[in-house]
């Protein structure tokens, strides 16, 4: 059972890694090309353009916290 959990949780993380990549991707595209790089990539460049602008610092701060944290147990637990 804890291969299966084990597995999973691999399949996962290389999902969300392909789906970082593919809008880093596709955000790329929308640097080079410009206005000439079509809907899709302007809908996507937008919508993380506008997510980027929603984050208020307060959450910044926390997420970069709570990144230290995880990182320094993890370097303990190791």
């Amino acid at each position: 059972m804890l291969d299966y959990l084990h597995k999973t949780k691999q399949y996962l993380w290389i999902f969300v890694e392909i789906g970082f990549l593919a809008i880093l991707t596709i955000i790329l595209l929308h640097l080079i090309l410009g206005a000439n790089s079509g809907i899709f990539v302007a809908t996507v460049a937008d919508n993380v353009l506008k997510f980027a602008n929603g984050v208020q610092p307060q959450a910044l701060v926390g997420l970069a916290i709570v990144l230290a944290l995880v990182i320094l147990l993890a370097n303990k637990i190791k």
